[in-house]
C-alpha cells in the first residue's frame, strides 16, 4: 500500500506524476485555496500533507490529520504559517523549499524596482486608457539605478541574490540583518534606522516575526527619504499597508512595489487607487521552473521520510528526527 498524501493545491504536472508515481494522493484540484472545513476533512488519514503558504498549518490540522501524519512539506520556502511548534511536539518533519526560488524572487525584485523607478506600469495604464502622448524631454519622467543606493533587509539567500543584481545595474548596496553584521560578504552593513535614512530604495527580505511584524510602519516610512521606493516581496505584514496608503499620497516617499499584501488576496483600498504603486498578485516564485523544482522538493521529501526512513534535507525541525 502506498502512504496516503494530501496536496492542497493544483501542481505542476511533472510533479503531480512524481507525487502519484510514490504516493496515494488526493489533491485538491485548483488554484484556489479549499475551504478550511475541507482542508480539515481532506487531510484526516493522511501520512504526509503538501502545504502552500496560504494554509494555516496550525495544531487542529495536524490534529485533524490524525495519529499517522509523519510530515509536513511546505511548498515555500518561508513557514511562517505552519506550527512548527506544534509539529514538533507531535512528532511531526516539517520542511520547506529554499535555494530552487532564490534567483526567481531576486529577478523579479529587480522587475518591481525597475517597473517602479521607470514607470512602466504606470505607462501602461496611461496608454492603456487612451491618455493622449508624444515623445517630449519632460514626458513621464522616471528615475534610474546606477549610482542609487540599495538597503536590503534581511540578507539570506534570497537578498544576498538581490545584491548581486542591483550591482549589476550599478547600485551600490547595504543591508540591516537581525543578526548583525555578516562576515561573508563585502558589503556595508548599516542599523536599520541609517539604512533607511541613506537608501533610495529599500527591499524587505526578511522573515515574519513577531518582531518584524510592521517593521515598516509610520516612524520607519518617515525615516524614508522623500524620493526613496520601497519594495516587499518577502511577506505582506512586514509592511503596514495603512501606513504606507497614507505616507505615498503625502509624499513621504516616492512609490511602492509590493508582490505580497497584509491580508491576501485583499488590498487596502487607499493604494488601488496610486499611480506610484506597483502591485503584483504574489508572482515572486512564479516562473515554470522555480515552482516546479519546489514541487519535486516537496516530493522528495515526502519520499525521503515515508519511504526511505530518513531525514530530508531541508528539514526545518531536525530535532525531532534526532528525538524520533
Amino acid at each position: 500500500m502506498k502512504p496516503p498524501v494530501y496536496v492542497s493545491r493544483r501542481v505542476p504536472a511533472r510533479v503531480r506524476a512524481r507525487l502519484e508515481d510514490l504516493f496515494e494522493v488526493t489533491i485538491h484540484d485548483a488554484e484556489p485555496p479549499p475551504a478550511r472545513s475541507e482542508l480539515l476533512a481532506a487531510a484526516t488519514g493522511s501520512h504526509g500533507l503538501v502545504t502552500m503558504l496560504t494554509d494555516n498549518v496550525d495544531d487542529e490540522l495536524l490534529a485533524a490529520a490524525g495519529a499517522d501524519l509523519r510530515v509536513v512539506a511546505h511548498y515555500a520556502a518561508g513557514y511562517d504559517t505552519v506550527d512548527v511548534e506544534a509539529a514538533t511536539r507531535r512528532g511531526i518533519v516539517v520542511t520547506n523549499t529554499p535555494d530552487v526560488l532564490t534567483e526567481a524572487t531576486a529577478e523579479f525584485t529587480l522587475a518591481l524596482l525597475l517597473g517602479l523607478a521607470r514607470r512602466i506600469a504606470a505607462g501602461d495604464r496611461f496608454v492603456r486608457r487612451g491618455g493622449e502622448w508624444s515623445w517630449a524631454p519632460t514626458f513621464m519622467l522616471g528615475s534610474g539605478l546606477d549610482g542609487r543606493t540599495l538597503g536590503i533587509v534581511g540578507l539570506g539567500r534570497i537578498g544576498t541574490a538581490v545584491a548581486r543584481l542591483a550591482q549589476a545595474f550599478g547600485m551600490r548596496v547595504v543591508y540591516t540583518n537581525g543578526s548583525g553584521p555578516r562576515l561573508d560578504v563585502a558589503l556595508e552593513w548599516l542599523p536599520l534606522q541609517r539604512l533607511l535614512e541613506s537608501s533610495d530604495a529599500v527591499s524587505l527580505h526578511c522573515p515574519l516575526t513577531p518582531e518584524t511584524h510592521h517593521l515598516i510602519g509610520r516612524a520607519a516610512l518617515r525615516a524614508m527619504r522623500p524620493h526613496a521606493f520601497l519594495v516587499n516581496t518577502a511577506r505582506g505584514p512586514l509592511v503596514d499597508e495603512a501606513a504606507l496608503a497614507v505616507a505615498l499620497p503625502a509624499g513621504e516617499i516616492a512609490g511602492a512595489a509590493l508582490d505580497v499584501f497584509e491580508r491576501e488576496p485583499e488590498v487596502t483600498a487607499g493604494l488601488l487607487e496610486l499611480e506610484n504603486v506597483v502591485l503584483a498578485p504574489h508572482l515572486g516564485s512564479a516562473t515554470a521552473e522555480a515552482r516546479e523544482a519546489m514541487g519535486m522538493l516537496c516530493a522528495q521529501a515526502l519520499e525521503s521520510v515515508l519511504l526511505e526512513r530518513q531525514i530530508p534535507p531541508n528539514v526545518v525541525n531536525p530535532e525531532v528526527w534526532r528525538r524520533g
